[in-house]
């Protein structure tokens, strides 16, 4: 998992810790820490210029001389092949002793005879992609279209540097596989609060959901929950650069508003979501049931299968539109004219996906995902993140009500102990109130009253479910290095010995090995044919099992 620790302080506050102690610190929980990635950590000294004056190179026909406001470093001159920049355009230019995205260092000197004070970049030598900036892409100089101060440096300026976490998340703890979920372990082990993305969203009151689509879903064992939202006026177009360059560090293609807000939900809260184009959803409904055999879908990455009724599928009236949580239908998807959509946020039963997303041969992030499980309160969770994005981003109007179809509360976990039973699996005490508050940073919402523990886990936390995983949750946080190595007492070593029926049959075997007998071990289930390739006659052949 991927996480980018800038987006990572949106949510909770590392600036006590360096990039190597907050590594080791999750190390120490349990997150093992496979790289650290250090983005345009050495770029320096690469400006912000504007350009005044632009003529040919007296001795060379394909350079020019071009000079510069530097702001703070000057006026300098700069000699460049570049054909694409023109006076008045601001541009970034590294400058003496400037380091490139690629480590190397420009210095002054001469180009056919006349001076040049500094280089011109691109988006490579800056180390940006198109996702970082409209231009950056090419291969020629970058040209700025914003009024960006002069002299100021252009790392600071597109906020290029970043550290990226690839941690490593066990099978146990679904709820980290995402920015949010590392969130929620840092903030408890800095003991930092932890902040919420903003979920709130106005929505137009005269415009609600369950006016403009129906949603049934008929095989309710393996779609515990699903919700539906209803956008319209929708208007699509690329999502912002802050979107792009921080899916782009998730590794994930930007695609237009609409699909990178569910990429961005899956990444940022964990919730798998898929947005339908309205207007294909024929009858205006959405049922949730088992494919019927035979029955056939198109994918979005244009993919034919044939599917059975082990299948689960998203239909409108007529046909399939999406397997359920791994891949919505060719039909069915954002097109760079839809006026209208219907956002999907839901909990499939994960042996479910697994099975179909194997036996098809088709799996996606979002398959991923629901294989290692979601959890009751992440659909809705994701659906209203999803909703503020669209508000927040221009991107259309959102329907004032959703569909939440199947819901349930969940069962509470509940776990009632005691102290000293924690402290007896631990082998060490860890005070009543260090429990408690470690618990507490945790989300467990706890009582304790004369030794006894009383912890509700969060939702999220589907993995605890007796007091050793209390346990566990209280160590790793306390710190694992407080559990002193000790000794095992002397009566737990005991001296080995064979039984006396293994004892009678290894008499029994030396004995017929003396009187010619051969032994052999065997798979359990042999054929006697198989003996022959022993050279033994299987007729003649007696066999004796011990």
């Amino acid at each position: 998992m991927r996480i980018p620790l800038r987006w990572l302080n949106e949510y909770v506050s590392t600036a006590s810790v360096t990039t190597e102690q907050l590594k080791n610190k999750l190390f120490s929980c349990g997150f093992e820490v496979e790289d650290v990635i250090e983005i345009n950590k050495n770029v320096n000294k690469i400006v912000t210029c504007k350009i005044l004056e632009k003529s040919h190179h007296p001795a060379a026909d394909k350079l020019f001389v071009c000079q510069v406001d530097a702001g703070k470093y000057g006026i300098l001159q700069i000699v460049t092949n570049a054909v694409n920049v023109q006076e008045g355009d601001i541009v970034p230019v590294a400058v003496d002793g400037a380091t490139l995205a690629d480590g190397t260092v420009i210095k002054n000197g001469k180009l056919r005879g006349v001076g040049s004070f500094g280089m011109f970049c691109g988006g490579e030598e800056i180390g940006i992609t198109e996702e970082y900036y409209d231009g950056a892409g090419g291969d020629s100089v970058l040209i700025f279209h914003d009024d960006f101060p002069l002299g100021e440096e252009v790392a600071d300026l597109l906020d290029i540097r970043d550290t990226v976490f690839d941690i490593s998340v066990t099978a146990n703890r679904p709820d980290c596989q995402s920015v949010l979920g590392i969130a929620r372990e840092v903030a408890a082990i800095l003991k930092q609060p932890l902040k919420m993305p903003d979920t709130s969203f106005k929505g137009e009151p005269d415009v609600k959901t369950q006016d403009k689509i129906k949603v049934s879903v008929l095989d309710k064992d393996l779609c515990p929950r699903y919700m539906a939202a209803y956008c319209y006026d929708i208007k699509i177009a690329p999502s912002p650069k802050w979107m792009q360059r921080r899916l782009y560090l998730m590794g994930v293609r930007a695609i237009n508003n609409i699909v990178d807000i569910t990429n961005y939900v899956l990444n940022e809260i964990g919730q798998p979501m898929h947005a339908f184009d309205y207007r294909e959803l024929t009858g205006g409904e959405i049922v949730v049931r088992r494919a019927k055999n035979g029955e056939k879908i198109v994918t979005l990455d244009e993919k034919e299968f044939t599917l059975t009724e082990n299948n689960l599928v998203i239909c409108d009236k007529d046909k399939p539109s999406a397997l359920a949580g791994i891949m919505g239908g060719k039909g069915s998807g954002i097109k760079d004219d839809t006026a209208a959509i219907v956002f999907e946020s839901a909990k499939f039963k994960r042996d479910n996906i697994r099975r179909t997303s194997r036996t098809l041969n088709q799996r996606s992030d979002s398959s991923a995902r629901y294989e290692k499980g979601v959890d009751d309160a992440s659909p809705e969770l994701g659906l209203k993140r999803a909703l503020a994005l669209i508000e927040a981003l221009g991107a259309g109007k959102v329907a004032s009500t959703v569909i939440d179809e199947n819901a349930t509360s969940g069962e509470k976990k509940v776990i009632k102990t005691t102290t000293e039973k924690i402290n007896k699996l631990l082998g060490i005490v860890v005070p009543d109130e260090v429990m408690l508050e470690i618990l507490e940073r945790l989300e467990f919402k706890c009582t304790l009253e004369n030794g006894v523990l009383t912890a509700e886990a969060p939702a999220y936390r589907e993995d605890v479910e007796d007091y050793p995983d209390l346990a566990e949750e209280i160590i790793r946080t306390y710190g694992y290095e407080h559990i002193i190595s000790t000794l095992l007492e002397k009566s737990a070593i005991t001296m080995g010995g064979r039984s006396p029926a293994q004892i009678k049959e290894n008499e029994a075997k030396r004995y017929l090995a003396s009187v010619g007998f051969d032994e052999i071990i065997t798979y359990s289930f042999i054929s006697p044919k198989d003996y022959a390739n022993f050279g033994y006659e299987v007729d003649k052949l007696k066999l004796i099992r011990l």
